[in-house]
């Protein structure tokens, strides 16, 4: 099957392309932070968390994202991040490369994508659940969501004849 890249026919194909792009470039940067977090030193952790934080503490020393970002930092400072690194490295990995495989069509990678997806989507449910937020919430509709048009868009590939099409025809 041959899917010209970026030339849906539909609503629900611009939906899925754009969904699956937005889930490559969220798996790029977990990749990439993944990456930083492996070789930045432990001191410049505390320094750029103590830089982004210091005014706003310094107004409020009870700022919500400031003092949740200070945390987070000095977490990764005393050297709790290792589950962080390795799951921001497979996570990343594993994303990356299951969108570049939707994204070509590959037809292993529907079923392979549904059932990932589908275990996030069960950790987040989970998540949603014992710790409710609206952001949580959203990104849980939000994959739901990225399933169920994967599995439209593997349920087409799967009744469509494979190989690219040929915009000129042949003759004969």
């Amino acid at each position: 099957m041959y899917m010209a890249f970026f030339k849906p026919t539909t609503l629900l194909d611009k939906f899925y392309e754009v969904g699956i792009l937005i889930k490559g470039v969220d798996g790029l940067v977990e990749l990439l932070s993944g990456l930083v977090l492996l070789v930045i030193p432990k001191h410049y952790i505390l320094s750029i968390t103590y830089t982004l934080t210091r005014g706003e503490l310094a107004q409020d020393p009870h700022d919500f994202f400031a003092t949740h970002l200070a945390h987070a930092g000095a977490h990764l400072a005393e050297g709790h991040n290792a589950f962080v690194v390795a799951f921001l490295l497979i996570h990343g990995a594993v994303k990356v490369g299951l969108v570049t495989a939707l994204l070509l069509n590959k037809i292993w990678a529907y079923p392979v994508g549904i059932v990932l997806l589908g275990l996030l989507l069960v950790y987040q449910v989970y998540e949603l659940a014992t710790k409710p937020t609206f952001g949580m919430a959203f990104l849980s509709v939000l994959d739901a969501v990225i399933v169920w048009l994967v599995w439209r868009e593997w349920q087409r590939a799967k009744t469509e004849p494979a190989g690219p099409v040929s915009p000129i025809p042949e003759n004969t």
